[in-house]
């Protein structure tokens, strides 16, 4: 083989040499050094010539640091990258390598989203649903049904509702209102599970229950946990009173506390000035302990009531006062010992009160219950319904026991 080494047609030479060597695989590159391949005698002078002057063929620049006839050429490996040779290692990645690399394939995930928005629209309407009927909403239906209200807590006068620990007599007197304007309501089961509390409370809620039993419609006692002292006192009037066997029930009595501290301020040097009319009005004010005058005063306010609770009590229960007053001296009795000396009626559990309640109600099969107050979300979000916090508890106590005519049915 040869080549033209006129002037002329230098250039063209060296395109076509270059051309050939990289048909033959052979390369030439900075990074290469001595390489270990001799080329042909007729290549030399051009070679040293590129090496030289620097040339390139189809934008490949071929330099070297050394000559070529410094040390043997080595021949390298190379791919084909569309119309083009690269060396092996610096080609792009391959076609048939893409799919590892390339982002995944977006697929139609309508249908997804679609899915997922109607389970978020059911959980949402579930939980309107609960929270409507946790605060007493109903779905109306003219099937005979037995309404249940909840009595649970410490008992006092107001409009809270159920399920923040107190018992208050307008919530269960509305909700004693709210069945009886049901006309398919046919019996009402009152769930008690309270302490006690407020005389005043209880007579409240006693007026509302007798006016319901006027109606014709009966009323049922199921006893929780407990049903003491004031939740007693309202059990009393209902047709029927059932008590689980282990149920706390009794403590018919009543007490007043009134607090003297005036030694403690004395101390601490408090001095109280005290301006009234009326030789009574600050009975009970705790920078002073009572008179003998006030002391008889007050006995004759807790015999007041407490002579009321005896009279509800053999009245609602046909029993005589003397027969109360033998059981009435503040202690309690367990469900199977208060249906022994005539406290309660029967022994069971709440849906035994239920079923007891629709047959007086004369509701033959199956039969609805109605929740009318059930404190289930309030208990979630504000705690126990069936105790109060302590410091709560503090506060009644002491607005009871600490007033001029403080006084708790005990």
């Amino acid at each position: 083989m040869s080549y033209n080494t006129d002037p002329e047609n230098e250039n063209e030479d060296k395109n076509e040499l270059m051309e050939e060597l990289l048909e033959e695989s052979i390369l030439v590159t900075p990074d290469l050094g001595a390489l270990e391949y001799s080329p042909e005698p007729e290549y030399t002078e051009i070679l040293d010539n590129v090496h030289e002057q620097g040339g390139s063929v189809d934008n490949v620049v071929v330099e070297t640091s050394e000559p070529l006839d410094a040390g043997p050429v080595k021949k390298v490996p190379y791919v084909d990258v569309g119309d083009k040779r690269v060396p092996y290692g610096n080609e792009p990645m391959s076609s048939r390598e893409l799919p590892r690399y390339a982002p995944p394939e977006k697929k139609d995930r309508k249908w997804q989203y679609i899915a997922v928005i109607s389970v978020l629209m059911l959980i949402i309407g579930g939980s309107f649903a609960v929270i409507y009927m946790s605060f007493g909403g109903d779905i109306y239906t003219t099937d005979d049904k037995v309404a249940v209200i909840y009595v649970q807590g410490f008992m006092l006068t107001g409009n809270l509702p159920s399920g923040f620990g107190y018992a208050t007599s307008e919530d269960v007197c509305n909700s004693l209102r709210k069945a009886t304007d049901d006309d398919s309501v046919k019996a009402i089961v009152l769930r008690v599970n309270s302490g006690g509390g407020s005389p005043v409370a209880a007579e409240e809620i006693v007026t509302e229950i007798k006016r319901v039993q006027d109606m014709g419609v009966p009323v049922v006692i199921s006893m929780g946990d407990v049903a003491a002292s004031a939740a007693y006192y309202i059990s009393a009037p209902a047709d029927l009173i059932v008590a689980n066997p282990s149920t706390t029930t009794g403590s018919i009595g009543v007490i007043s506390v009134y607090t003297n501290r005036s030694e403690f301020y004395d101390e601490e040097g408090i001095e109280f000035y005290v301006s009234k009319l009326g030789s009574f009005k600050d009975v009970g004010g705790d920078w002073r302990g009572l008179t003998s005058e006030e002391k008889e005063y007050v006995d004759n306010v807790v015999l007041d009531v407490y002579d009321l609770f005896i009279t509800s009590v053999a009245e609602n229960r046909n029993m005589t006062k003397s027969e109360v007053k033998d059981i009435a001296d503040g202690r309690i009795y367990i469900g199977k010992e208060a249906q022994k000396i005539g406290l309660v009626d029967e022994l069971g559990n709440f849906y035994d009160a239920i079923d007891a309640a629709a047959e007086l109600g004369g509701i033959e099969g199956e039969h609805l219950v109605y929740y009318i107050n059930k404190p289930s979300l309030s208990s979630i979000l504000f705690g126990s319904e069936e105790t109060m916090s302590s410091q709560a508890a503090e506060q009644l106590a002491s607005y009871y026991t600490e007033s001029p005519v403080g006084y708790l049915i005990e």
